[in-house]
């Protein structure tokens, strides 16, 4: 499932970046690949914490994927300001199309056959 997570969350984010290399340069390709890899790390870590919690602590799991979703949020827009204040030249309308690809890619997961 992780892998699955990671593969399309990329997947989807490479595709921003190439649509935003079209429209708006390699400026626009990096922030859109900023953008998705800001929400993809994060996600990947926490399930990665809730696979591992799953197997050592069955009461406890819930506990550890709440807490791990604050703490992906908050890395989330962490890594977002920190791209917003370090990176000079973002181009913010290709860093939103990265950070909407990365997360709304999430909902296709459902749609994914497992084989």
């Amino acid at each position: 499932m992780v892998f699955r997570i990671l593969v399309l969350q990329l997947m989807a984010t490479l595709v921003a970046v190439l649509l935003c290399v079209i429209y708006a340069g390699v400026r626009g390709g990096v922030s859109a690949a900023l953008g998705g890899l800001a929400c993809a790390l994060p996600n990947v870590l926490l399930a990665w914490r809730v696979k591992v919690a799953s197997t050592r602590h069955r009461a406890g799991f819930v506990v550890v994927f709440f807490l791990g979703e604050i703490v992906k949020l908050v890395a989330i827009i962490g890594l977002l300001v920190y791209i917003a204040k370090a990176y000079d030249d973002l181009h913010w309308p290709s860093l939103l199309i990265g950070v909407g690809c990365a997360t709304y890619a999430l909902l296709f997961l459902a749609f994914w056959k497992k084989s």
